[in-house]
């Protein structure tokens, strides 16, 4: 079924980012990135843009919206689909990007940083799929 708005994709991806800033361990590590992040995702279409060094989270549908967010310092392009399958430990981000499944645009050496921290949140964000009933969001 996949996701049924863009209220959908920033709820559980944008989602993924606020759990990952309460983290007393992954927390500290996201915001000493430094990272302005963009995800621009199609089908349906959405924007989620994650600051990490103010560890908010803007986005369709989040309060703020996207009229607060900052300038991204870099930004992923795939459908809501494989940024869903990436959060459940399905996509491996170096492969994505070279098959084109993801694009990115600005600064690719910090995003790549951002891959070992985002593993530990991979069961967090399968659970809540599975706690909110959306088995059909499962890979």
């Amino acid at each position: 079924m996949g996701f049924a708005n863009a209220d959908e994709v920033c709820t559980y991806i944008g989602g993924i980012f606020e759990t990952a800033f309460a983290d007393d361990e992954i927390g500290p590590k996201l915001a000493g990135t430094g990272i302005i992040l963009e995800f621009a995702f199609s089908e349906p279409e959405a924007h989620v843009v994650v600051d990490a060094a103010n560890q908010k989270v803007f986005g369709d549908g989040l309060p703020g919206g996207l009229d607060a967010a900052p300038t991204p310092g870099a930004t992923m392009s795939m459908t809501a689909d494989v940024g869903s399958a990436y959060w459940q430990g399905k996509v491996n981000l170096p492969m994505a990007m070279a098959k084109k499944k993801i694009s990115v645009d600005g600064n690719v050496a910090a995003l790549l940083k951002l891959a070992p921290l985002s593993k530990k949140l991979f069961p967090t964000y399968v659970e809540r799929l599975k706690a909110d009933g959306r088995d059909d969001l499962l890979v």
